[in-house]
């Protein structure tokens, strides 16, 4: 990244939040502040506040517990790594959580990669529900695309003009009792397309990184394909692994 690059704002709340842990402000086993009170303190939307949460959980600096909120927990033994996992927000927060607005959700001719991680035969159509999403001063920053076979979508509220109040994964599980096992992702760097330029405000010869996930369901059955478009100077890749 460039010597001018800002975090994003939920990444900034996640610095502080673990440096109040750090610090003795927050201690283990006490619970944070709710979410109405970070957005207050830190002057971010609730969104911003989901997704820091969120980020502090995947990395085990907090554990939160239904219907009594977010417990800390302390500084995680990788806790110097930072990790990213670009497909988590679009797979586990709900829609109303994530700024940025429905591009389009319907019935669409799949693409030949779509059809074939679903098994599908060439040539057919599939559901999409498409978003892009955005920082809070408008800048979009990600494309996601959620593509299910008609037969997974139907029944669902998923052709809505609306955000879900869930996500797509926990929309499904309650409409369908679909339960999602595991996921296999994929990720690549490549130009963008002329519509995937025009949406991120991209200039055509921009590099994207391209983020698919396969989700499949417990007998191995591919059920949902994410398929994420993220502007290369916006965003960065971290992970980090212990050596058994």
């Amino acid at each position: 990244m460039g010597l001018d690059y800002t975090p994003p704002k939920y990444a900034q709340v996640v610095t502080e939040i673990q440096r109040r842990i750090e610090a003795g402000e927050y201690t283990p086993g006490t619970l944070l502040p709710s979410e109405h009170q970070l957005v207050t303190a830190f002057g971010v939307s609730r969104p911003t506040i989901v997704k820091a949460l969120t980020s502090l959980r995947q990395d085990g600096w907090i554990e939160t517990q239904q219907g009594k909120g977010s417990f800390v927990r302390g500084r995680p033994a990788l806790a110097g790594a930072r990790r990213t996992r670009p497909a988590e927000n679009t797979l586990e927060l709900p829609e109303t959580a994530l700024a940025g607005q429905l591009v389009q959700a319907g019935v669409k001719l799949a693409p030949a990669y779509v059809t074939a991680l679903l098994g599908l035969a060439a040539g057919t159509t599939a559901f999409l529900r498409q978003r892009l999403l955005s920082e809070e001063d408008g800048t979009p920053v990600e494309l996601a695309s959620v593509w299910l076979p008609l037969k997974v979508a139907s029944g669902t509220d998923l052709a809505s003009p609306e955000m879900l109040p869930d996500s797509i994964r926990h929309h499904l599980a309650s409409r369908k009792k679909i339960r999602l096992d595991h996921g296999v992702e994929r990720i690549s760097a490549r130009k963008p397309t002329e519509e995937e330029a025009a949406l991120l405000g991209l200039a055509a010869d921009a590099p994207v990184l391209n983020v698919i996930v396969t989700a499949y369901d417990a007998t191995a059955l591919p059920v949902q394909v994410t398929d994420l478009v993220l502007p290369g100077d916006r965003h960065e890749i971290h992970d980090a692994y212990s050596f058994t």
